[in-house]
């Protein structure tokens, strides 16, 4: 398995800070061929993986398409000769999943098309950033004879609601960039002259907190697609262990230096906040 040092051929990693910033380049449209998913499936391994990795960023080179979608010649040649099972090891769905699951955060920067089984993973990061008038959402596969085989069918109604995710799966429209946010499949729509800043400026103020105040605050987050008593416990398990470390003490005394409960402090406590995270916490 190739590590985040390691070349790929459709893929380009830079890392700096605890962010690695995952660049997609597969002329002319983000295909994902049959390497290119191999290669999304060792990057979310290696990432996984990688201590040093607190946030990722996913992002395109071609500004008209993040991924276009599954390559349907490579699924025309699927084998179809046994009769179809229920089974829970779908490579592509363990894909996504460990994207979901990383104990990092993970951001999709979606400045152009998204269509297909690309919609699908993009879905399965914790957040989704696009560009107004530029982004647009696609699930193409029920008018080309399918579904979305990838969890578009699980995880768009939990995002959009049942009605606009059938809206958008047995419609094949494109969802553009404001219905999309509006909708909740993106976080933001943004201009495109500002979307690189913005996602650089988040991704960089999240891997400078401590970081396992990061890992265990998704865990906990995650914890919340079960039933509300479990994800209680869990949340009040991953509390306790917090406070357990060394870095909590730390922040929390910090923060008081620099102002917080005080009146001035909290009027600007998102601010406070990017203060402490220059801290450094390795």
């Amino acid at each position: 398995m190739p590590g985040l040092e390691d070349n790929y051929e459709w893929i380009r990693i830079e890392i700096d800070a605890g962010v690695a910033w995952a660049t997609v380049d597969n002329p002319p449209i983000n295909l994902i061929t049959l390497p290119l998913f191999a290669e999304l499936m060792h990057l979310g391994q290696a990432v996984a993986a990688d201590d040093a990795i607190r946030v990722l960023v996913l992002r395109s080179a071609n500004p008209e398409f993040f991924l276009a979608h599954f390559d349907v010649e490579a699924i025309l040649g699927f084998s179809i000769e046994t009769e179809a099972v229920r089974s829970p090891d779908n490579p592509f769905h363990q894909m996504c999943e460990c994207f979901r699951l990383m104990d990092k955060a993970t951001v999709a920067q979606i400045e152009g098309r998204v269509g297909g089984g690309g919609s699908e993973l993009a879905a399965a990061f914790d957040m989704r950033f696009g560009v107004v008038g530029q982004t647009v959402i696609n699930q193409m596969e029920v008018p080309v004879g399918i579904l979305p085989g990838g969890g578009g069918t699980q995880r768009l109604p939990r995002m959009l609601g049942r009605g606009r995710a059938l809206e958008v799966i047995l419609g094949g429209i494109d969802l553009d960039a404001e219905t999309a946010e509006r909708w909740g499949y993106l976080n933001r729509a943004l201009p495109a002259e500002e979307i690189g800043g913005f996602v650089d400026n988040l991704a960089r103020r999240m891997a400078a907190f401590p970081p396992e105040a990061l890992r265990l605050a998704k865990r906990a987050v995650n914890a919340a697609e079960g039933p509300l008593a479990q994800g209680l416990i869990e949340e009040d398990y991953l509390f306790q262990t917090l406070l357990r470390t060394p870095e909590a003490p730390k922040a929390m005394k910090r923060f008081l230096e620099l102002g917080g409960q005080t009146r001035q402090g909290e009027l600007r406590v998102a601010e406070l906040s990017g203060e402490l995270a220059k801290k450094g916490w390795d």
